[in-house]
């Protein structure tokens, strides 16, 4: 067999390592999106039932690779039914995503110090809040309800807003651009029960709205007094009110940071390195499947000669030539999993008691796999020697020979 058909890496291509490396990038958009939505046991799910319909594959379980493949023919539809909200969330970041994204005041802006003393203050008192910084996504579509307002952030307005007595207390503030653009608002609650069981609606609101974007909610408890964080679809309590202004400083520069970083870092490189290793490597499992895979080919092999139905009063001494040699063509993914045990010649000999010792190969002698196609083999016929066996209770000739010329002295 030619090793080289199966190694296209020497002949790759600048486009083919650009395809490459675009197709890494989206593969790990991809893997950011599963663990910040609630797909991945799905995805996981997805990708144990591709590995299982490889081994049967390899196996050659041919009616267990049928139903594997109707299942995969729908597909396409089954990922759009389950993921149709986090397919729309996607969409909606790739609308709203440039490259020429500038940095805004908020980053840099107060707003972050007032926010965090005034929700340490009404935790003190054990007054309720949910406040809203957003994020690069669009929360329009999430949030019904409230109040518009065009406002500073401030520490009086804050309070007077989440008064008891004040008719919107018990909705969100929602802050945008270093700008409370809205009060009183009604954000979706969460269905993670793992997670709200012991909460609040306030605490499920929060959750709720940061599992389909990337805001950061901060929720004060007015029964524990107790601020907390949801974030990426996790909610998490504050070990102490002093890491509230940390948090909100951070998820800023974040999302609006004050300078453009250069487009190549180590700190690029290093943060999330493994699942950007594990996109590399995925990206060029793919290219090697379908690019150069899809390339029909031509390979090679030596296939050893075997023989059936031999008389029984006969027995095979050699077969000349031992093996013969056929080529097979198809696209080359097919030849990536094969096993070469799996071609073999399977000749009839049962005319050998009449005394024939060549015969004729034809295809239907050659026993290999249905997706790929004999081009050629030879050569197309073979020897075969063979000698008598002795039957059971009868002695060598030359035995019985020397036992009559025994008998007779």
């Amino acid at each position: 067999m030619n090793s080289d058909v199966l190694m296209p890496f020497a002949t790759i291509t600048v486009g083919e390592v650009v395809d490459i490396f675009l197709v890494a990038i989206l593969i790990y958009t991809a893997i950011v999106w599963v663990r910040h939505t609630r797909a991945a046991f799905v995805v996981r799910g997805i990708l144990i039932l591709g590995a299982v319909y490889m081994v049967v594959r390899y196996l050659d379980l041919q009616m267990t690779a049928w139903i594997f493949q109707a299942f995969f023919a729908v597909f396409v539809v089954m990922i759009v039914v389950i993921f149709q909200e986090e397919l729309r969330q996607m969409f909606e970041r790739v609308a709203v995503w440039s490259f020429t994204r500038q940095p805004v005041a908020t980053a840099t802006s107060p707003t972050a110090d007032i926010v965090a003393r005034t929700l340490m203050d009404l935790a003190r008192d054990r007054i309720g809040a949910l406040v809203v910084i957003s994020g690069t996504d669009p929360l329009d579509r999430h949030i019904t309800g409230g109040i518009p307002l065009d406002a500073r952030a401030s520490t009086p307005l804050l309070r007077s807003i989440f008064d008891v007595h004040s008719p919107g207390h018990d909705g969100a503030v929602l802050i945008e651009k270093d700008r409370l653009t809205r009060f009183a608002a009604h954000l979706p609650l969460s269905k993670d029960l793992a997670q709200t069981t012991s909460v609040g609606t306030r605490h499920s609101a929060a959750l709720g709205l940061a599992e389909v974007c990337d805001a950061l909610c901060l929720v004060v408890s007015e029964e524990r007094g107790q601020i907390s964080i949801a974030r990426d679809g996790r909610l998490r309590p504050l070990g102490a009110p002093q890491e509230l202004a940390a948090a909100v400083q951070d998820f800023l520069r974040e999302k609006f940071p004050a300078e453009a970083r250069s487009p190549v870092s180590l700190h690029l490189l290093r943060r999330n390195w493994l699942a950007k290793a594990v996109s590399v490597c995925v990206a060029i499992a793919l290219w090697y499947l379908f690019v150069p895979g899809s390339i029909i080919v031509a390979v090679n092999y030596k296939v050893p000669v075997s023989v059936e139905n031999l008389p029984a009063n006969l027995e095979l001494e050699a077969i000349d030539p031992p093996e013969i040699s056929a080529t097979f063509s198809a696209p080359r993914r097919n030849f990536y999993l094969f096993d070469r045990k799996q071609v073999r010649v399977v000749a009839n000999v049962a005319l050998a008691e009449l005394g024939r010792r060549t015969f004729a190969l034809s295809e239907q002698d050659l026993r290999y796999p249905k997706d790929l196609t004999l081009q050629e083999f030879g050569p197309n016929s073979f020897k075969i020697s063979v000698k008598a066996v002795p039957e059971a209770g009868h002695s060598n000739p030359g035995e019985i020979k020397k036992n009559i010329v025994e008998g007779t002295q």
